[in-house]
């Protein structure tokens, strides 16, 4: 499969997930092992009524699927992936009314797992709203190792 096929086959796989539906997320930029997705802010996901905030669980989601797609946008074209492992650090909460936005790197890669570093912001780009690492499944195409 060329490289542009495969980008948009990851592009359909993220924009085909349930939650990434609800979530309203939006795939940006896809490959070579990096991935960036928004997620606009929704009342519907607010996580404190008194402050707007949004709830960390939506965050976290949004991580999660920005890092499964930047394992499987990493050159070595894996099959398909899956989170083993995934520790998010809150270091405040993202500001109410504004986007926020995942970059994921798929930094490195073993036979059977890939290793992955995260960060999502919000409009104030210099202090992050939370920081990911986490480890995913690496399924290689048949015949390849």
């Amino acid at each position: 499969m060329t490289r542009p096929d495969r980008v948009q086959l990851a592009r359909q796989f993220i924009e085909a997930i349930p939650h990434s539906r609800a979530l309203s997320m939006t795939l940006e930029k896809i490959g070579d092992g990096v991935a960036i997705i928004s997620m606009p802010y929704d009342e519907r996901f607010v996580g404190d009524p008194e402050t707007g905030v949004i709830h960390g669980g939506a965050v976290s989601a949004l991580m999660d699927t920005c890092g499964g797609a930047a394992v499987m946008s990493h050159p070595e074209e894996p099959s398909g992936t899956a989170t083993i492992d995934l520790r998010i650090d809150y270091m405040r909460a993202a500001t109410p009314g504004q986007t926020i936005r995942a970059t994921a790197t798929c930094y490195h890669v073993t036979r059977e797992v890939a290793f992955v570093r995260a960060e999502a912001v919000d409009d104030d780009v210099e202090k992050p709203v939370a920081s990911a690492t986490g480890a995913f499944t690496f399924q290689r195409a048949k015949g390849r190792s």
